[in-house]
């Protein structure tokens, strides 16, 4: 995730400043967010800071998941996007299923960063709706790879995250998740917050 947004987080920014601060996966995040978003709370509306909190469903109820992530923004005294508050401060959003559901989501891009893929593969029912693919997305990718010779084993989720990153097109994704991402960070973004923080 954080290769990922390091590329393609421009393209959604613009020129605006981001930091980026990952966890230790989804148990780690839920267990220091609530001590981290009190420690913005004290300095994020005065200062223009927004804070994007991005999480893998990774097969867990996303409802559920996201009623607990706004939970903990409500109870830091941040208002979300997601609360319909005028002046947002937190975006958060899941993932899904996976990452590699955002990276399916560009075919062009699989297909620039994996030449031998032919972009047609986005046609077969499969890959067709990358929000949709049951089993998780990284499996899918993986076989996808495997068949035209880019791979032996095992997948290297950070190499191919960045090999497919670095050509995508933010404004071309196919992704549901994708878009929900991008439209609610365009919502944040719509006081032209300055500096852009990333979890």
């Amino acid at each position: 995730m954080e290769l990922t947004l390091q590329k393609i987080a421009p393209g959604l920014i613009g020129d605006r400043t981001f930091g980026i601060h990952p966890f230790g996966g989804k148990p780690d995040l839920l267990r220091k967010l609530p001590a981290r978003l009190k420690g913005y709370s004290s300095f994020a509306v005065q200062q223009g800071y927004g804070v994007v909190i991005l999480v893998d469903e990774d097969r867990e109820d996303c409802c559920e998941l996201k009623d607990r992530i706004e939970s903990i923004v409500k109870n830091s005294g941040l208002a979300s996007v997601s609360s319909g508050a005028s002046n947002p401060v937190v975006l958060s959003r899941i993932v899904v299923e996976e990452l590699e559901a955002w990276l399916l989501g560009d075919p062009q891009a699989v297909v620039a960063a994996y030449p031998k893929i032919p972009v047609s593969y986005i046609k077969t029912k499969k890959y067709r709706d990358p929000d949709a693919i049951r089993g998780g997305t990284a499996e899918a990718l993986e076989p996808l790879l495997k068949r035209y010779g880019y791979i032996a084993d095992s997948m290297r989720k950070t190499d191919v995250a960045v090999s497919i990153a670095t050509h995508m097109d933010v404004s071309s994704n196919i992704s549901r998740s994708f878009n929900t991402f991008k439209a609610g960070l365009a919502v944040l973004l719509s006081d032209d917050l300055e500096p852009l923080r990333s979890s």
